[in-house]
This record gives C-alpha cells, sequence and structure tokens, in this order.
C-alpha cells in the first residue's frame, strides 16, 4: 500500500510499473531508443565545444576532458539504466525520485526539468538558426534584419524567426505520434553520424602528430575544467528515458539503449577530438566553428560547408530528443495529478500528449526568438544535475530498501558508481553562475507554492 503521509509519500515501484498501461503507445524498438539517445547526446559538444575547449581550456587533452565527463556521466547512465529496467514508465527522473525519496522530491525534480529542458530546445534552436542563417545568406539571399535575431543582438532585429519555427516544427513532427516521430529521428540520426565519421575518416589522413605536442598545455587542471564544461555534451540519455513508456519492451530496451547511446556517443567524441587537434595546432582552432576551421587549414574548404550542414542536421535531433522529454514529464506530472489533468489528454488516435506538446512548443518558441541565446542559457544545466544527484541517491536507496526487488540491469559497483555521479554533478553544480542560482531560486519558490497551493492536495496519492 502506498504510503500517503505528508509530502514524502510514495508509490510502491510495483505499483508504478503496473498502472496506466495501454495509455502511451508502445511503439520504440532498441535501436529507435537508442537513435534518441545519441540524437540527445551528439550535438554542439562534437561541433563547437570541442573546439572551444581545445582552444581555451585543454589544447590537445580535450580528449582527456570528454573520457572524465563521459566517465562521470556514465555513473549517472548507469542509475539511469537500472530505475529503467525497472519502471518502464514517462517521466524519466520525476518518476524515479517520486517512487524512492517522495512525492516532494519529484515534484522538484519535474518542475525544474520543465523549465530545463524546454530552455535547451529554445538554446539549440538559436544556435541551428545561426548556421542556417549564415548559409542561406552564404547562396547569396538577402535577409531582412528583423528575422535575424532577438532584439538586442543586432540592429533592426526583432525576432528570431528560423528559431521559432524550428521549434514549432519540432512539436508539429511529435505531434503525428511516436511512431512517425521516431522513425524521422532515426534517419536523422543516421545522417548525423555518418558526417561524423566522415570527418573523421578523412581527417585521419590530415593528421600531423607534431599538433599533440605539448598534450597538457594548460596543465592538468586544464583538462579537468575542459571535463566541467564538455560535461553538457554528455547527456541527453536522460531525456530519452523519458519515453520508457513507449518502448515495445522496455524493461530489456531501456537499460541498453542508454548505455548503448553512451558508449556510441563517447567513441565518436573521442575519434572526433583525436582528428580535431592533430589537424589544427590547438591555438589555430576557431572556438566556433573548430571542425570547419581545421579543415579548411589543410585545403578541404568545400568539406567545411558539408560539415556546416552536419551541424544544423546534428543539433536538430537534440531538440527533438528534449521536447520528448520534457512533454513526457510534464504529462507524467499531470496523470498523477500534481499538475491539472486536462495537460495529460492524448490524442484519440496517435496517442500522444498533444495539447503539453504545443504548450511546449509555442513556449521554447518564444524564448528561442525573443531572448538572446545567452540570456536563454541561464536557464538550463542545474536542474539536470540535481536530477543526476536524485536518481544516483535513490538507486543507492531503493538497493537496500528493496534489494529482492526484479531488475532487468543492476547498477555495478554499489554503492560506489552512483556516489560518483552524485560527487561529480555537486561539484559541476558549484562551477554555475549566481544567474543561474538566482533563476532556480525564483522557479523553486514558484514551485513551492503551486505544490502547496494545488499539487499537494490534488495528487492522486492525496486522494
Amino acid at each position: 500500500m502506498a504510503s500517503t503521509r505528508g509530502v514524502f509519500r510514495r508509490k510502491p515501484v510495483e505499483q508504478i510499473a503496473t498502472e496506466h498501461e495501454g495509455e502511451l503507445e508502445r511503439t520504440l524498438g532498441l535501436w529507435q531508443l537508442t537513435a534518441i539517445g545519441v540524437g540527445g547526446i551528439i550535438g554542439a559538444g562534437i561541433f563547437a565545444l570541442a573546439g572551444a575547449v581545445a582552444n581555451e581550456t585543454a589544447g590537445p587533452a580535450v580528449l582527456v576532458s570528454f573520457l572524465i565527463a563521459g566517465v562521470a556521466s556514465a555513473a549517472a547512465a548507469m542509475s539511469y539504466a537500472e530505475f529503467a529496467g525497472m519502471i518502464p514508465k514517462a517521466g524519466s527522473a520525476y518518476t524515479y525520485g517520486y517512487a524512492v525519496l517522495g512525492e516532494i522530491v519529484g515534484w522538484f525534480i519535474g518542475w525544474d526539468l520543465l523549465l530545463e529542458y524546454t530552455a535547451i530546445v529554445a538554446v539549440v534552436a538559436i544556435g541551428i538558426s545561426g548556421y542556417f542563417g549564415f548559409l542561406v545568406q552564404e547562396l547569396g539571399f538577402a535577409l531582412p534584419a528583423w528575422m535575424l535575431g532577438a532584439p538586442g543582438t543586432g540592429p533592426g532585429r526583432v525576432v528570431d524567426l528560423f528559431a521559432v519555427l524550428l521549434c514549432l516544427l519540432i512539436a508539429f513532427l511529435l505531434n503525428q505520434g511516436i511512431r512517425t516521430a521516431a522513425r524521422f529521428e532515426t534517419i536523422v540520426v543516421a545522417i548525423k553520424v555518418a558526417v561524423v565519421l566522415l570527418v573523421i575518416v578523412v581527417g585521419f589522413f590530415h593528421i600531423n602528430t607534431a599538433n599533440y605536442t605539448p598534450f597538457f598545455p594548460f596543465g592538468i587542471g586544464g583538462a579537468i575544467t575542459g571535463a566541467a564544461t564538455v560535461f553538457f555534451a554528455v547527456f541527453g540519455y536522460d531525456a530519452m528515458s523519458t519515453a520508457a513508456e513507449e518502448s515495445k519492451d522496455a524493461m530489456r530496451h531501456m537499460p541498453r539503449a542508454i548505455i548503448y547511446s553512451l558508449v556510441i556517443s563517447m567513441i565518436l567524441y573521442v575519434l572526433a577530438t583525436l582528428v580535431l587537434t592533430g589537424m589544427q595546432n590547438y591555438r589555430e582552432i576557431d572556438p566556433e566553428s573548430g571542425f570547419s576551421s581545421a579543415f579548411a587549414s589543410v585545403g578541404l574548404s568545400g568539406l567545411a560547408s558539408v560539415i556546416a550542414v552536419g551541424a544544423i542536421i546534428g543539433i536538430l535531433t537534440v531538440m527533438f530528443t528534449f521536447m520528448l522529454g520534457v512533454t513526457r514529464v510534464w504529462f507524467a506530472m499531470s496523470r498523477d495529478g500534481l499538475l491539472p489533468q486536462w495537460f495529460a489528454k492524448l490524442h484519440p488516435v496517435r496517442r500522444v500528449p498533444t495539447r503539453v506538446t504545443w504548450i511546449v512548443g509555442v513556449a521554447s518558441a518564444v524564448i528561442a526568438g525573443f531572448l538572446p541565446i545567452r540570456e536563454a542559457a541561464e536557464l538550463t544545466n542545474i536542474g539536470i544535475l540535481l536530477a543526476f544527484v536524485v536518481v544516483c541517491i535513490a538507486v543507492i536507496v531503493l538497493r537496500y530498501r528493496q534489494p529482492d526487488l526484479p531488475r532487468q540491469f543492476r547498477t555495478p559497483g554499489m554503492p560506489f558508481v552512483p556516489a560518483v555521479g552524485v560527487l561529480f554533478s555537486l561539484w559541476l553544480i558549484s562551477f554555475l553562475s549566481p544567474h543561474t542560482w538566482l533563476r532556480f531560486a525564483v522557479w523553486f519558490v514558484l514551485g513551492l507554492i503551486i505544490y502547496f497551493a494545488y499539487s499537494r492536495h490534488r495528487s492522486l496519492l492525496n486522494r
């Protein structure tokens, strides 16, 4: 029987695993889930962050930065995989926190992810818009200034129209049903991986090993600092895990998809950074378009344009994964009564939460259209790191509270591995700016008011 004592009441894992069956359509296979995970992980990290960290922070040791970040991220990924194999339901960290640590913990993680994931969609849209606008103008089309960026980002700018349209496009695709949306995502991820492999294979033949010396020009500390920056390029599986309820065999496939997506992404990251710093001295790498500048430096400017197109396609999949994530968290919270159940209404044919998908699409479009990218980026980061902390703690607690609970996947090295995930996430949180903490405090207080005024009383567990 569920614990209903106060704000820390919990739903048993066994109950969550069996309730609401048949609401969302289970259509996703293992490789579709893996594609969604890879789509969420590989994006700006490989096309933008790698060059910036190599040039400014780590030099050729950017490879070590990605490895450190990957190991830390893997500690959290193992915890997500264990939960995904036990609780094949929408909501990810929200649902796991609710089941193990109590309703109010689940509420705050879910509440914060609503903002974090939506902001990530907007930030990525702004980034793609910059690439897209550049390419259009390179083709000789003169675009009016008013549609090229948010107010304050340049003379005459009123709205970032490309970013707005991209957010609405992803919302439209998600509303066509998970089967159609996942097919699109799988195709685009395949194109993205092909472009990355092209970069690696062609670039391999232009490596000058002298560029690897010195390997640690900023010291080992530079590589560690770089890990804090690129860590945000090695998650995405957390958003993918929100689709557990739409997987054909979630208990078996979700843990594998989480691990496969992280492993595939890390291999590509390591090989790509090895090529990048081998082709061009780290001092000369362009922080904003590292691979384009590296290929141009060896006389392959034509391929640089292909890479730019690949970057647009690649980053587009990040928008898809995180918009999928935020809509499923919102849907799960509404279905549990913590937000109005009106939001949990599914399309009668396509079996997707149409209402919340369009709301998120419009909200992300507004942020992307009217906020500069730096201000929009301030809305991200802390919620995802807190979600990692909660999931890693929860997997330890549940292992000791219910050791005999059936688990399709068991996090190795318990409790050391999840503890590494907790410590690394807290360490990264300490790097966040005062503006980020202020935003979090305001959103936290607003969530506190809504929870005690509405959610606590309307919760299905309370009834």
